[in-house]
């Protein structure tokens, strides 16, 4: 670099400042609102120096201090960020939903349609999300707003949705802190059934005898569930107080905003990853685990033809990426503007694909391994039964003389009723015999709760070492339950203050202790039913309708063609001609395919959940009553409304359209982009409404250099925000030259 170029640099940028000066100074109507404005300049590089230009300079430190309180936040480095967005995305459905679709729909082949509709629908909104949120540096309200104020719905929408979801998802968290705590017992108190004592003799709880040891610890031991929904059977103090606990640690982790989750993010995000590998090497260590992932991955490739298994992977794909909830968008916000968003998205998206295959892995693992322990305990039990039938009902010339009855193998015993089968004939049913077939223990699809408190609970018990494995699982749930948490948290608390200008640690701990409260209807003893019902119903049809929207805003309403030249700025780079037709007619024409097959799939079932009957110890799918059907359909409407709300306000300027815009000064190339008051000005503290020096309102002696791309100082990454500063915003001016000094 010349020797004189640091002269040169700093003369430019002086003359940046006086003519930021002279513009600032002759607006006079709005001399009080806007003091400062601060303008970053960026070169080809992404890095980037500050200048502040002052109207008065007697109040210079005061007002020094005052711009850095209103300074966007940045992430601290670029793996941050990455897991962070890692951290949202990778949830407790890819270990517990993705398996068990996984071998509903095809083992193997069900990776053909996931990954097709994963390019398809995914990545596209996904890079769409990012980049409005680079792009816009807002929370999901301001970004929708900036695109469109009578669209400005969709960010309220998301926040709603957000909270929503946030209500029971840290319920689930709570009950993986209940499991956490417990598992430092030897042995684990679900290894085995618990027996009762009285006067004469002792024998084992009848629940728990009728159905198994982990599955009666699930309901009874720790939710102490209610026959029905209707049954509220008062508070569960356990769930309670680990409720309770789960909100604490959200809120000292979000209370400083990125600041503060940012670093827990580093073990957030990646814990969950160590333990799945030393689960996939101690599982494969086991007996039966191969059977298991040969189950897992042996295709069926005629159910790729069934219109339902496309429908569940596009779900899959839609919620797993965690699109229409605004935490992508307000994650992707306080990047730098030159940040490369495209190839954030299709790594955050292979990462997730490639997560859930491992968890796969390790489910199937462990649960071939499971089976064979069941098949074995059923070969012993079956052999019992025939060897109390023989010389009765069964000829001893029916049993192979190799068979030893002290260890029969599974191979043995399928040889003996398939002989006693074809002998007996019809009255081989009366007999009482089981199949005994691994396949049969493996077809027994769980998932969700069924998978990960009782399945793989009760295989975990015959682990060696078993409290240190369970130990390692609920950490590991708990972990990708809070990397979650924290990307919904995110995605309600910097839309709501970037727009209300709120305290982030007010806003934070008013949030939790709001959720909490309304949490407790969770931690009942009925609060099972109400997690169904809030998962079902509370997120699918309004999140799809929101991520539309936001399709549609972008594609239609603000323009695929402008919205090209944004990224092309943005990144330096113009994006693949396939994104222009995935965003304005493929996306969205399947978006709306799916929209309306799961309008369908809700209308021709009645909402309905499964419920846990004491008498029976078994599980019966029982209809909501006629008040859960409503809460059911408020649900959807409340976290619907604020998009009709909002337009119609905006459509009959009840709230006037330039309201809510961005609340800062952003200038690009000459030209001042549309800017709107903060919440509390008068409507003449706006700037120029992104109009040429021809078209203002106000003068403008002076102008706007850009500034040379060259050589940057060794100071050039100061901005007061972290380590990225604001860039550009993407801005055009035909009629301005530009000045090369």
């Amino acid at each position: 670099m010349p020797k004189n170029s640091k002269a040169v640099k700093r003369e430019l940028d002086d003359d940046v400042t006086e003519s930021v000066k002279d513009l600032l100074s002759n607006e006079d109507a709005c001399e009080d609102s806007f003091k400062k404005s601060s303008l970053i300049v960026n070169h080809h590089g992404g890095e980037g120096k500050e200048r502040d230009a002052e109207a008065g300079g007697s109040d210079g430190e005061e007002e020094e201090e005052e711009e850095e309180e209103e300074e966007r936040p940045a992430w601290n480095s670029k793996l941050q960020y990455i897991l962070a967005q890692v951290g949202f995305s990778v949830g407790l459905g890819n270990v517990w939903r993705f398996p068990y679709l996984c071998q509903k729909n095809g083992g193997g082949a069900y990776l053909v349609p996931y990954l097709i509709l994963l390019v398809l629908i995914g990545i596209p909104l996904f890079f769409l999300e990012l980049a409005v949120g680079q792009r816009i540096r807002r929370g999901s309200i301001g970004v929708w707003n900036y695109i469109s104020p009578r669209l400005g719905g969709i960010g309220f929408a998301s926040c709603v949705v957000c909270f929503f979801v946030a209500l029971y998802y840290n319920v689930i968290i709570s009950w993986s802190l209940f499991y956490f705590s417990q598992s430092f017992q030897q042995p684990l108190p679900w290894h085995e059934c618990p027996l009762v004592k009285n006067k004469t003799n002792t024998y084992v709880v009848p629940e728990c005898e009728k159905s198994s040891a982990t599955t009666f610890y699930w309901y009874r031991e720790a939710l102490d569930i209610s026959d029905s929904i209707s049954e509220s059977g008062g508070l569960n103090w356990k769930m309670t107080v680990c409720l309770l606990v789960a909100w604490s640690i959200v809120c000292l982790a979000m209370i400083k905003g990125i600041q503060s989750s940012g670093k827990v993010m580093y073990f957030s995000s990646l814990f969950p990853y160590v333990v799945l590998i030393c689960f996939l090497v101690r599982a494969l260590l086991l007996k039966g685990s191969f059977d298991g992932i040969r189950h897992m991955f042996t295709p069926k490739l005629e159910i790729m033809l069934e219109a339902k298994v496309w429908r569940e992977a596009a779900t899959q794909v839609f919620f797993a990426l965690g699109l229409g909830f605004g935490g992508v968008i307000a994650f992707s916000s306080y990047n730098k503007r030159d940040n490369n968003c495209h190839f954030d998205a299709v790594l955050v998206s292979f990462i997730n694909f490639f997560t859930s295959v491992l968890a796969t892995l390790v489910v199937f693992a462990v649960l071939g391994f499971k089976a064979n322990i069941m098949n074995a305990k059923c070969v012993a039990l079956n052999t019992n039964k025939i060897v109390a039938l023989l010389g009765n009902e069964i000829s001893h010339d029916l049993i192979p003389h190799h068979i030893n009855f002290s260890h029969v193998s599974a191979e043995d015993y399928q040889k003996m009723t398939d002989i006693i089968r074809g002998v007996t004939e019809g009255d081989y049913p009366s007999l009482g015999l089981d199949s005994c077939s691994i396949e049969e223990e493996l077809n027994k699809a769980v998932q969700g709760t069924g998978l990960a408190f009782i399945a793989f609970t009760e295989a975990m018990t015959h682990f060696p070492a078993s409290p240190f494995w369970s130990v390692m699982f609920f950490l590991m749930l708990v972990n990708l339950g809070l990397g979650s948490m924290f990307g919904t948290i995110e995605g309600i608390l910097t839309p709501l203050i970037d727009t209300f200008k709120v305290r982030k640690e007010f806003l934070t701990v008013g949030c939790c202790l709001l959720a909490f409260s309304i949490g407790l209807l969770f931690v009942q003893r009925s609060g099972n039913y109400f997690v169904a019902m809030f998962d079902d119903y509370s997120a699918t049809l309004p999140l799809l309708i929101v991520v539309i929207l936001e399709n549609v805003a972008v594609a239609w309403v603000y323009g695929t063609d402008k919205f090209f030249e944004d990224l092309k700025d943005m990144l330096g780079f113009t994006p693949f001609r396939f994104y222009y037709y995935m965003w304005k007619y493929v996306t969205p024409i399947l978006l709306l395919v799916l929209l309306g097959s799961s309008l369908i799939q809700l209308t021709m079932t009645p909402p309905s959940y499964s419920a846990w009957i004491q008498e029976l110890a078994a599980e019966r799918s029982l209809n909501f009553p006629p008040w859960g059907v409503a809460v059911c359909i408020s649900l959807v409407v409340a976290a619907i409304l604020p998009v009709p709300v909002v337009f119609a306000l905006r459509y009959f300027n009840i709230i006037d359209e330039s309201a809510g815009g961005m609340s800062k000064v952003s200038y690009k190339k000459g030209r001042i982009l549309k800017e709107s008051a903060r919440p509390g000005e008068g409507d003449d503290a706006s700037l120029i409404h992104a109009k040429s020096p021809s078209e203002a309102p106000s003068p403008m002696p002076g102008s706007i250099y850009r500034k040379q791309s060259g050589g940057v100082g060794p100071d050039a990454d100061t901005a007061p925000n972290g380590r990225y500063g604001i860039g550009y915003l993407m801005a055009d001016m035909p009629d301005m030259p530009e000045s090369d000094l």
